[in-house]
């Protein structure tokens, strides 16, 4: 590993930063989501910057990336490949589809038929694709950066909550400020200076720094409590007719340790947990009928759990290890 957690997520996040102006606190959280392994949904308004922020974040990190642009009359072998029949040798030949990548860009995810989105679940769970009955592993890393607009309705279709539920994480970048934007037209008012972009790492270092943080950053009992105590919270909400998965919670705790480490830290604590709870719960949850007619959200009710589950000491002495 030739970079510290911390020291490697400061240096994609400068690189990043170069392009995308505002937004280095998500980018830290993306980060830590790559290096749990972990798939992320970007679910935001058109214009704001999920496409470029990820073109810029695969430079930054070195690794082969592939970009689909989602559309309704896409099939699933556009993304995992097909075998297709060669007539001068009398053999089915494999066409490999762009889902054999490091970093996939999944364009305006919810474009594409249920049909078409499913192709994905496979390789975004097992991280392998199955053609003909022959599978095959993905590249490491492995990671869907997939974005949605979610103010359009017309020709789109919804994500099933067992899509959902294989991202990590589910951020949203939000309009700068006008700070933020007059900073943005000095740095990126013509072309998008992707040229200035450095590369920082390669997918060797980020699978190192993966096995690294998973084996040496440790989690107390008392916050391993904690992070099950709001889980199951949210299963025993009235107001949420679907709540967090085991999948869930097992991303909630490899995410806090990606957390703590690039924090600088060996071990996590309860303010990691907290940071990283709505990203990481919110677009699982379904809310109730009665929920959505009186107006509350995923993210309103996911407040309603942190503020009600007791937290435990932010001490390291808790850490048995």
């Amino acid at each position: 590993m030739k970079k510290s957690p911390k020291e490697l997520e400061r240096r994609i996040n400068e690189e990043v930063g170069k392009i995308i102006v505002g937004k280095s606190s998500r980018i830290k959280l993306i980060t830590a989501a790559i290096l749990s392994q972990g798939h992320v949904l970007l679910d935001d308004l058109p214009g704001v910057g999920k496409t470029t922020l990820v073109k810029s974040l695969a430079k930054a990190l070195g690794c082969d990336s592939k970009r689909i642009q989602f559309t309704p009359d896409m099939l699933p072998s556009d993304i995992t490949g097909m075998n297709i029949y060669d007539r001068s040798s009398g053999t089915f030949k494999r066409l490999t589809g762009p889902v054999m990548t490091n970093l996939l860009l999944a364009d305006e995810l919810n474009r594409a038929i249920p049909r078409t989105q499913s192709a994905l679940l496979e390789a975004m769970e097992e991280r392998q694709v199955t053609i003909d009955g022959v599978t095959e592993k993905l590249p490491e890393p492995f990671v869907v950066l997939a974005t949605q607009n979610p103010v359009e309705s017309e020709s789109t279709f919804r994500l099933p909550a067992a899509q959902m539920d294989r991202f990590l994480m589910c951020l949203s970048l939000g309009y700068p400020t006008k700070e933020e934007e007059a900073e943005m037209l000095k740095v990126a008012g013509g072309e998008l200076p992707f040229d200035s972009v450095e590369t920082v790492t390669d997918p060797e270092e980020l699978c190192e720094t993966e096995s690294y943080i998973q084996e040496n950053v440790k989690v107390s009992d008392s916050v391993m409590e904690y992070i099950v105590e709001l889980v199951s919270a949210t299963r025993d909400n009235k107001d949420l007719k679907l709540g967090a998965s085991p999948r869930a919670t097992r991303a909630l705790f490899r995410a806090s340790k990606s957390l703590a480490a690039i924090n600088g830290r060996d071990f996590v604590i309860p303010d990691d947990v907290h940071e990283l709870a709505r990203p990481v719960l919110c677009h699982r949850f379904m809310l109730s009928s009665r929920a959505s007619i009186e107006g509350k959200t995923a993210f309103s009710v996911m407040d309603d759990i942190l503020e009600n589950v007791t937290v435990p000491p932010r001490t390291r002495d808790l850490f048995n290890g």
